[in-house]
């Protein structure tokens, strides 16, 4: 089986498999690196989504320790409804941290959809492409 003729980072030939009828596989297509750009620049932007979750799950577990303090009689009524209150607080707050950053991701995606679409006439009019 051919193999990829380019030189990996390592010094080491490429063990990518060649793209029907080139001599690269697709990392190393020079057809594809723009793409693997634009991958490579949205990589750590999305990284936060997982640790809405954590948080979340550290409130139920919370809330559910609460609960149970309360029909169990270890934890005073009045205080669990303050925590209660408090870690509802935190929920609200959490939610509004993932829309705002929902609402980011979706304006930056509309931004650079328009960049991409918007063509210069000659007299310097910019307008949607036909």
């Amino acid at each position: 089986m051919a193999k990829c003729s380019a030189i990996a980072a390592s010094g080491n030939p490429c063990k990518g498999v060649p793209i029907d009828g080139s001599q690269w596989c697709y990392q190393h297509h020079p057809d594809n690196a723009g793409k693997l750009h634009e991958r490579g620049h949205r990589g750590g932007k999305r990284g936060g989504r997982g640790r809405p979750q954590v948080e979340l799950s550290k409130i139920k577990t919370q809330l559910q320790d609460l609960a149970d303090g309360v029909l169990d009689g270890s934890v005073d009524r009045a205080d669990a409804s303050v925590a209660g209150q408090l870690l509802n607080i935190v929920l609200r707050a959490v939610t509004v941290e993932l829309q705002v950053r929902e609402q980011l991701e979706l304006t930056e995606r509309v931004e650079d959809l328009e960049r991409r679409s918007f063509a210069t006439t000659q007299k310097g009019v910019r307008r949607w492409p036909r």
